[in-house]
């Protein structure tokens, strides 16, 4: 990763380029006369800005090439969260031994379909739904909707689930290992 102390310097640099090329553009435009530096100078000046710039051009690729990475892992942690919150459902709704019409019932419960919603989703009366979804929190031990999913919630947010505290820092490389006294 590049510092950013490197990345400021590289824009200031371009920056002070820019202004360079921009202010003799204009300057010649309105006709006034600046003191003329030599033609080995203006080349130096000239190769400095490309490859300030070629180097910007790089930083820039580099830093694209890492959020495309990490929006990759990104987009791969969520799909593995999702399939495990979905084993999780599995695994509540095989211990409450729901039927699979409760199963659907407690589905779009949890993704907040309301009764009517759900009823008309399984072309269903509303007091069926209603029924299946008192069915459910008598077997999932809850009184309501909320109760139900702050079950899900919890075990999402388990011990396990939990970032895990980092582990002790790794040595420098060029230090040397601690030795202790007893040694």
């Amino acid at each position: 990763m590049i510092s950013k102390p490197v990345i400021i310097a590289v824009f200031l640099v371009q920056l002070v380029f820019a202004l360079y090329f921009v202010s003799d553009i204009v300057l010649s435009m309105l006709g006034l006369v600046v003191l003329p530096i030599s033609w080995g100078a203006h080349e130096i000046i000239e190769i400095s800005a490309v490859v300030s710039l070629t180097l910007g051009l790089w930083m820039a690729m580099l830093a694209l090439s890492r959020v495309q990475r990490d929006h990759r892992a990104a987009r791969e942690r969520l799909r593995r969260a999702s399939g495990a919150f979905m084993t999780l459902l599995s695994e509540r709704f095989d211990n409450w031994g729901l039927t699979p019409a409760e199963r659907d019932v407690a589905l779009f419960a949890i993704k907040g379909l309301s009764t009517a919603e759900i009823a008309t989703m399984r072309a269903t009366s509303e007091g069926t739904v209603k029924a299946q979804t008192n069915a459910i929190y008598r077997k999932a031990g809850v009184n309501g909707r909320g109760q139900l999913l702050s079950l899900f919630i919890e075990d999402l947010m388990a011990e396990a689930h939990l970032p895990q505290p980092p582990d002790e820092p790794e040595p420098d490389q060029f230090s040397e290992p601690e030795v202790s006294a007893d040694a």
